[in-house]
């Protein structure tokens, strides 16, 4: 794009209003491009439209939203250098989350250096069908030492079944920060399932981001009845360890980013101010710091 227009949007990034005295972060994007310079995996199956930065940016500025945390989508699968290329394009703006193989024994000197490029942290998806076992398995203890060594994130993107082995990893490395994606996607028809997620706030390094609420809802707007899963969570963990995210662009197919940031900002009528100013903004920090 044309370097002036690239300016216009750094400086409305920057100029992007705080909620009261603190910054609006949103620690769960992504974004990728039809751009031959940077192939997408083999079989992946990606949108005919684009998730560019610069539209990302917009979304930011017309909604208050400071920073963002760009998640690596796995379109590129364990090819990381479109995410690379944005963070260096827009310093200061984002963060990122990498993947990395879990099925390579050489994935933690991997997370290393994409540690060394600026990456923060790494994202792993186990399925929850015998698919994802893989998460049982022996390659798991090394990168998650590796990402405690390194003190970077480790993300989860998995289903409610598997947060006990989520927990089981924890036994081992229980300082580790670990981000369980989306409430582990609890269905709203089986809140007892929930406590299986509830379950890991004895380890006091796990956040929980309470996204996805327009996906597993089966009602409009607000999505009430996901929000009791939220109230739930919040009971549990407190405001100190969960953290909002609009899912952008995937929440489109649901919703739009503006209303994924209202349902937590305007009407979940549990959370008071300071819960908010944790939630938008202080939670997300305590995990990935942004400069000032």
């Amino acid at each position: 794009m044309p370097e002036i227009t690239r300016r216009n949007l750094l400086a409305g990034a920057a100029m992007s209003p705080f909620a009261g005295d603190y910054r609006i972060i949103d620690p769960h994007v992504h974004v990728w491009k039809h751009d031959p310079a940077y192939p997408f995996a083999p079989g992946a199956n990606v949108p005919e439209r684009d998730a560019a930065p610069e539209t990302l940016l917009e979304l930011m500025k017309a909604n208050g939203v400071g920073k963002t945390v760009l998640i690596q989508v796995v379109h590129y699968r364990y090819d990381n250098s479109y995410l690379a290329a944005v963070l260096k394009r827009y310093p200061g703006l984002f963060q990122g989350v990498a993947r990395v193989d879990p099925l390579d024994p050489a994935a933690p000197d991997h997370l290393s250096r994409l540690t060394g490029q600026g990456f923060r942290g790494v994202r792993l998806s186990p399925a929850g069908s015998a698919s994802g076992d893989w998460f049982r398995g022996p390659l798991m203890p090394p990168l998650w030492n590796r990402c405690r060594e390194l003190k970077v994130p480790m993300t989860v993107l998995a289903p409610i079944s598997r947060m006990p082995d989520v927990g089981l990893l924890l036994e081992k490395t229980p300082d580790l920060t670990v981000v369980v994606d989306h409430m582990a996607d609890c269905p709203v028809d089986q809140a007892a399932e929930l406590e299986k997620l509830i379950a890991l706030k004895r380890y006091p390094h796990v956040f929980v981001k309470i996204s996805h609420t327009w996906s597993i809802s089966r009602q409009p707007y607000p999505w009430r009845d996901a929000q009791e899963h939220v109230k739930r969570l919040y009971d549990a963990y407190g405001p100190e360890r969960l953290m909002w995210a609009t899912d952008w662009p995937i929440v489109e197919g649901w919703s739009t980013y503006s209303k994924a940031l209202t349902v937590v900002r305007d009407e979940m009528k549990f959370l008071n101010p300071d819960d908010l100013r944790w939630i938008l903004s202080k939670t997300v920090e305590r995990v990935w710091p942004f400069p000032p």
